[in-house]
């Protein structure tokens, strides 16, 4: 069959006019063509000719063999680690599947084809990248020299359908009684941080907070790779870093959209994550008077979310470490851990509060925890409340 596919690609590139644009119907019609043309050779099934059509025409036209896998709505990753080894995720395990790429050379015609849809370049001079689909979907690439083996793309889907807080609360991942907790504190503004790791749903959660932000309100969203989909608020402006280019667009950074913002009359800033000095200027926006702002942040513990943006802070320039926890303080509210458990299912560990500075240190409380010691256990998780919030006053303006 392999070869076949071979024959009707070839004769359909000699048959195509390289001097002007082939619509997809027109390039369907030459297939179908060539495969009768190679059927009254070699006798070919209806299903196989459908076969041969389908991995020709996304071979072409499409991204060749990963058009099945981004089809198929059950899987949330897609690691090609170069033309042989394709591993997905599905339901938070990873595995092989069968699928490959004919050849290192297609691989990279198809890595090609992705970074220059969004007018990005990948070669072996710059040879990592961050792209995305037309979609959303989010994708990484990295090139020889730099990996070392082959080339590799991580592709992280995103569904298809916004997954709400009422969705989030059906597939166990919060009670009721939390997610209405997080409601209030959205309609009553307070600044929220949202921490995990990697793939532990921070910009699903993002999307359903989204959701309570009052309609009358404006919202600008900053971004590495415009992923967030509010589609709840219709006052919505999206900003998108940009990095450097061969061509010499300079550089647009994530600090430089925080400070533009600032200036767009925005009600709420909400930034993508933060990753780097970045920091600081989101520190600043959530305390001058954008309140009901949020962020997302890669941390093992809403504890080590504060010392990560203490670092990242740092990362700015000369600043006592007294004036950063103080930014904090005022700038941050809430932070909210989400994590995977054993089971790969992602959930809500901790909801803390910031309360002040004690003796020089950051002091937290726990508002609601996830009681992980039950889960041990086999039976059912559920969350525990063990504090009452104890800054309300936000609560109270709002009529909350």
């Amino acid at each position: 069959m392999e070869r076949l596919e071979d024959r009707v690609r070839e004769a359909v590139l000699r048959r195509i006019d390289l001097s002007r644009d082939v619509s997809d119907q027109e390039m369907l019609s030459i297939i179908q063509d060539e495969i009768c043309r190679v059927g009254k050779e070699t006798y070919l099934s209806i299903a196989q000719r459908m076969d041969i059509q389908k991995k020709v025409f996304h071979g072409l036209r499409k991204l060749d063999v990963l058009e099945d896998l981004l089809a198929d709505d059950t899987i949330t990753e897609i690691m090609v680690n170069g033309a042989d080894h394709i591993y997905i995720e599905r339901e938070g395990k990873i595995q092989e599947c069968d699928l490959k790429f004919s050849s290192e050379e297609k691989l990279e015609d198809i890595i090609q084809k992705i970074v220059a849809a969004n007018n990005k370049v990948v070669n072996s001079s710059h040879p990592i990248v961050d792209t995305k689909l037309e979609d959303g979907t989010r994708i990484n690439i990295v090139l020889p020299p730099v990996a070392v083996d082959f080339c590799t793309m991580s592709i992280r889907k995103f569904p298809k359908e916004q997954i709400t807080m009422e969705k989030l609360i059906s597939m166990n991942a919060m009670s009721e009684e939390v997610g209405e907790f997080v409601k209030e504190l959205v309609r009553a503004k307070y600044n929220i941080m949202v921490s995990g790791g990697t793939g532990s749903g921070k910009t699903t959660f993002l999307n359903a907070m989204a959701q309570f932000i009052p309609e009358d309100e404006r919202v600008v969203t900053i971004e590495d790779s415009a992923e967030l989909q509010l589609i709840n608020v219709k006052n919505l402006v999206r900003l998108e870093a940009r990095e450097a280019t061969m061509e010499g667009k300079l550089e647009v950074s994530i600090r430089d959209l925080v400070r533009t913002a600032l200036r767009m009359r925005p009600d709420r800033i909400i930034v993508g994550e933060c990753r780097g000095k970045e920091a600081l200027e989101v520190l600043q926006s959530f305390g001058t008077g954008h309140d009901g702002s949020f962020s997302t942040g890669h941390a093992n513990s809403a504890k080590d979310m504060i010392s990560r943006l203490e670092t990242m802070s740092l990362m700015a320039g000369e600043m006592p470490l007294e004036a950063i926890r103080a930014q904090i303080v005022s700038g941050v509210d809430i932070i909210i851990h989400l994590g995977r458990l054993r089971d790969k299912s992602r959930k809500l560990l901790q909801i803390e509060e910031v309360l002040g500075m004690k003796n020089g240190e950051i002091q937290l409380q726990t508002i609601y925890e996830l009681n992980e010691e039950d889960y041990g256990r086999g039976k059912k998780e559920h969350w525990i409340k063990r504090n009452e919030l104890y800054h309300r006053e936000k609560l109270f303006r709002a009529g909350l």
